[in-house]
């Protein structure tokens, strides 16, 4: 089994923690980890704060540079990842678009590198 990163793509402003669309989403996601779970597929999953709470750090020169905020800015950033096991890409693109569906925002899928 390869190991695929499923990394949600969100762009514009969460919606309140409280609110019936998030509770909706939280309800979905949890349900598509639930059946990775049972699966065998899970390997682990994340969500992360808003683009707010970012710190980037560039140590390339003399000294580091610590800068507030996400690099490069853009509309979308990355929300949240799960880390699965799949057979193959088409099995990965499958639970991909569970994913997608479950928490409305696209999803990047990216093999790791096989160690």
């Amino acid at each position: 089994m390869t190991q695929y990163m499923l990394s949600v793509r969100h762009a514009g402003a969460y919606p309140a923690m409280d609110s019936p669309e998030a509770q909706r989403m939280f309800a979905a996601t949890g349900a598509f980890t639930d059946r990775l779970k049972a699966n065998g597929q899970w390997v682990f999953v994340g969500g992360l704060q808003g683009t707010e709470t970012a710190t980037t750090i560039d140590a390339r020169g003399d000294a580091p540079v610590v800068t507030d905020g996400v690099f490069p800015e853009s509309k979308e950033h990355l929300a949240g990842f799960w880390v699965i096991e799949a057979a193959d890409l088409d099995e990965a693109l499958k639970l991909a678009a569970e994913a997608s569906k479950a928490c409305n925002d696209p999803i990047e899928v990216r093999p790791f590198h096989s160690m």
